[in-house]
């Protein structure tokens, strides 16, 4: 049985150009990240630690714990190498578990291949030990094996997500090509919001945006809407522990931060689907929600803030000329309507950006799914940029 208080490396994932604001996550946990890279953060920390990462990282996928490092030169080394292992440690016999993997082996032609090996290596272990074994199958819902095998070295982590923290379990209703949670958390971490000037946001859609924004204001974290881990499978887990940090995740709560948050759109029905979402989320009454197009949108004369659209990319040569029209006017407004603000515009079209007709002070990337996407920052000066 695993002591849930030993610390060994940590491997917590993150999309691919979401680090940065991953590990400003971290830090802010008080956790010291040992290296950073491209998508992920590697630190020390025990399987409690494991518990509070997963609670409240905004930008994570999956924070996984390492049980052995191992040497595989080829998939005929697998199974034994694997066998060898004590999953009676980690997994009860009459428990549930999953393996995912990451291969890159030139012997390796797909993942399954790994995936059924380990599951194969496991079953067998607990057969000739206990005479009976352990159910598996593809879902997240009990253990989850993480394999990550480069070269010849490979890793054999314990998955203490389960199903990815990129869901943050509060949107029921996603609407029109929706941002996901993770990656709407790390473009406003990206702005520099401080939680404390307004926060505006036009053409919301089903309010991805403004919600997280309204989370970060009052100290909301994803792990109040959700109710299973992959830790809570792990042999050993110690379930009073876990109500304590959740007894500590709600006292955290701000109810009332007095911050400006407007979020607006055109169609009442997304303006609908947002309501019920930030409804579930429990943030509703802090979001300023208006039926309008995007220039009639409130901007707060003071203080100054952030104004921030996620407009549509165009996929079609069609879309691409009626969004071109969009964008000139989503510039027309930035200038005339939001002096003194910190525009932003996410889009994955730089083609359209360009008709917004401002120049943009940094250029910001991200992926959004497999869309090369950038964050424009405009400076929207009060007057002459000289004063």
């Amino acid at each position: 049985m695993l002591d849930f208080n030993e610390r060994r490396t940590v491997f917590v994932t993150c999309k691919d150009r979401s680090v940065d604001y991953l590990e400003k996550e971290i830090r802010e946990l008080g956790f010291f990240p040992e290296k950073v890279h491209r998508t992920g953060v590697e630190l020390k920390a025990s399987l409690e630690d494991c518990m509070d990462l997963n609670l409240h990282l905004r930008t994570a996928s999956h924070v996984l714990f390492e049980i052995r490092s191992i040497y595989l030169h080829q998939a005929s080394d697998i199974y034994r190498r694997i066998k060898v292992l004590p999953w009676e440690d980690y997994l009860d016999v009459d428990g549930y578990f999953s393996v995912n993997s990451v291969v890159e082996n030139d012997t390796v032609t797909t993942p399954l291949i790994v995936n059924v090996k380990v599951k194969d290596a496991i079953v067998d272990r607990f057969r000739e030990k206990f005479g009976r074994r352990p159910d598996s199958g593809s879902e997240f819902s009990g253990l989850v094996i993480q394999v990550y095998w480069k070269g010849t070295q490979a890793q054999i982590y314990l998955n203490t997500t389960g199903d990815t923290l990129a869901k943050h379990g509060y949107r029921k209703i996603p609407g029109k090509a929706p941002m996901m949670e993770d990656l709407a958390a790390a473009t406003i971490m990206a702005t520099e919001w401080n939680t404390r000037v307004p926060f505006i946001n036009p053409m919301c859609g089903s309010g991805t945006l403004a919600i997280e924004a309204a989370l970060m204001a009052c100290k909301r974290f994803p792990g109040l809407y959700r109710d299973h881990y992959a830790f809570m499978s792990i042999l050993g887990y110690p379930e009073e522990a876990y109500q304590a940090k959740m007894k500590k995740l709600r006292d955290k709560v701000i109810d009332n931060p007095g911050v400006k948050i407007i979020a607006s759109d055109i169609s009442l029905q997304a303006i609908s689907f947002a309501k019920e979402n930030a409804a579930t989320a429990e943030v509703e009454h802090l979001i300023d929600f208006q039926v309008c197009d995007f220039a009639e949108t409130e901007i707060p004369e003071r203080p100054k803030g952030v104004i921030m659209f996620n407009p549509e990319y165009g996929e079609r040569l069609g879309e691409e000329e009626e969004l071109a029209e969009t964008y000139s006017r989503i510039g027309d407004f930035l200038k005339q309507k939001c002096a003194g603000y910190r525009g932003y515009i996410f889009t994955g079209n730089l083609s359209l950006a360009k008709k917004v007709g401002l120049r943009a002070s940094r250029r910001i990337e991200f992926w959004n799914g497999t869309i090369d996407c950038r964050l424009l920052k405009y400076d929207l000066y009060e007057g002459k940029k000289e004063e």
